[in-house]
């Protein structure tokens, strides 16, 4: 008898350090959004501010903007997406490579069908294409 109201009372304990810990995931939840969101505010006024600015030297910009880009894709991939490097998250992460995949051969297939186009057009005078409109 002794023994079923330990095992009880242990059960009773459990329960109540699960409910805690819930209850502190949720919160931290938050504040993993609340942070990730505080990351993507500041890498996106940084943007604003690098384009507008003449204290970056003039070629770097497209450079500096492109690192900034990379920087907020890993804040979404890491604070709202949840990837991570734990073995969980394997299937998530081939799925985003995968799209990642994807979507870089449709915009390069897309880059290399329209230089083609433009390399084997005929060059036209602007008379002849005001014509073709017409």
């Amino acid at each position: 008898m002794a023994q079923r109201q330990l095992k009880v009372l242990l059960a009773d304990d459990v329960k109540l350090e699960l409910e805690i810990e819930k209850t502190f995931f949720q919160r931290s939840g938050f504040l993993v959004y609340l942070t990730g969101l505080g990351f993507a505010i500041v890498l996106t006024l940084a943007s604003f501010w690098a384009a507008g600015t003449d204290l970056v030297w003039r070629p770097a910009v497209p450079i500096l903007l492109a690192a900034l880009a990379i920087g907020q894709m890993g804040v979404h991939v890491v604070f709202f997406f949840h990837i991570s490097s734990g073995p969980e998250d394997t299937n998530n992460f081939l799925a985003l490579a995968f799209g990642v995949f994807v979507v870089g051969l449709v915009v390069f297939g897309s880059m290399l069908i329209m230089a083609n186009l433009n390399a084997n057009m005929p060059p036209m005078s602007m008379e002849q294409l005001i014509k073709l409109q017409r």
